[in-house]
């Protein structure tokens, strides 16, 4: 898509996937939005077009899909490699990662984030697998910062994190979402098959006395395996004053086992904490995944609720994926990746991949379909995909 700014344009920023939704309809004050269906426009008449875009300053690519939702943020998976086995994620079985030659490289990946970076991104998160068991995931986040990303981030199992921690906020990191799925070290050991919590809980520690405090705590809830620990979490939060995020679980575990019996829902997560510790809503952002709460009585901490299977934000969504292996997914559910590698490696210009992804964004589902009776699980699990 393609945004035909005046000379008069206000500054962005406002309204979001809201102003994107009016900019479907027709113009809006000074701004005008053109909208350009690549998969209807003929291919010589595309090609003429955006080899025109480049000349007139006035021009602005932007990514929009065929609903008005803009794509402002992207999840970069750096490696598929992964030192925990949680059960909601991989399998117990082994595994044969994929070749080392087929991930991208740091230089290709940077090259992909410059190119996103002047599509509209503002937001990038590295994720992997676990992106710390890759060598030089600081340098690159150096590079991304260096690039000017408005809000840089990164998921991660936190247990190399406290020895990395000083390294990863020089090179400027802003934010970090570490998975905690137990307070039991017991229980912990079951879900991610490591023995790892000691190492976690520190990793936790260093980064609540770093600038990248307060620390956000995924934990994904499974029915007959974490769930009665909810209050336990909650506690957490107000005892360290960081963000518990709780997460639904979603049908990406490898082994199969996901029922929507195993699902606990969000409102059940509010119930129980609110009957504990009262909860006032915050405000958010209409794009943002997480309902979020603060205790009515003043403690310190936040609770952020996820709910994509019983309270899907879909029409909202403002996000796609990058894998290890230079495929975008335009949805978590995607039954399709849509291949950058042979691009990137066989010659293809920033235009060329600017162009190939303006016409992938237009691919974006309306939503994932989990409550559908056709709904399928996409072959990739969340190991290979990227939180």
């Amino acid at each position: 898509m393609l945004r035909l700014r005046s000379n008069r344009s206000r500054a962005e920023g406002l309204g979001g996937n809201t102003q994107a939704s009016r900019g479907w309809k027709g113009a809006i004050d000074e701004n005008v939005y053109i909208f350009v269906c690549a998969r209807f426009a003929p291919a010589r008449l595309r090609a003429i077009f955006f080899s025109l875009v480049p000349a007139f300053p006035f021009f602005e690519m932007k990514l929009h899909d065929t609903f008005g939702r803009q794509i402002t943020d992207l999840r970069i998976s750096v490696t598929d490699r992964c030192n925990f086995r949680c059960v909601y994620c991989r399998s117990a079985d082994s595994e044969n990662y994929r070749p080392s030659d087929e991930l991208l490289t740091w230089t290709e990946l940077e090259r992909l984030a410059r190119i996103f970076l002047t599509l509209g991104i503002r937001k990038m998160r590295v994720t992997g697998g676990e992106p710390l068991v890759r060598a030089g995931v600081e340098d690159y986040i150096a590079r991304l910062h260096a690039m000017g990303v408005e809000d840089l981030s990164m998921t991660t199992n936190g247990y190399l994190l406290a020895e990395r921690c000083e390294r990863l906020v020089d090179a400027g990191l802003k934010r970090v979402n570490i998975s905690l799925d137990s307070l039991d070290p017991a229980k912990f050991e079951r879900i991610t098959r490591t023995k790892s919590y000691a190492a976690v809980m520190r990793g936790i520690d260093a980064t609540q006395n770093s600038r990248l405090a307060p620390a956000k705590i995924n934990a994904v809830l499974v029915r007959g395996i974490n769930d009665d620990e909810v209050e336990d979490f909650a506690g957490f939060a107000r005892e360290r004053g960081l963000i518990m995020r709780f997460i639904e679980f979603m049908p990406l575990d490898a082994d199969k086992h996901w029922t929507r019996e195993a699902v606990v829902p969000a409102t059940e997560v509010h119930s129980r904490i609110h009957v504990r510790w009262p909860l006032e809503q915050m405000a958010n952002e209409a794009s943002e995944t997480a309902r979020k709460y603060r205790f009515a009585d003043g403690t310190p901490g936040e609770i952020g609720l996820i709910a994509p299977v019983t309270q899907p934000f879909c029409g909202h969504c403002s996000r796609i994926r990058l894998t290890a292996d230079g495929k975008v997914r335009t949805c978590l559910f995607s039954k399709d990746d849509h291949d950058l590698r042979p691009l990137l490696r066989g010659g293809a210009t920033d235009e060329d991949l600017r162009h190939a992804i303006v016409a992938i964004v237009l691919e974006k589902e309306e939503g994932h379909r989990i409550n559908t009776p056709d709904f399928l699980a996409p072959a990739r699990t969340m190991v290979y995909i990227g939180g």
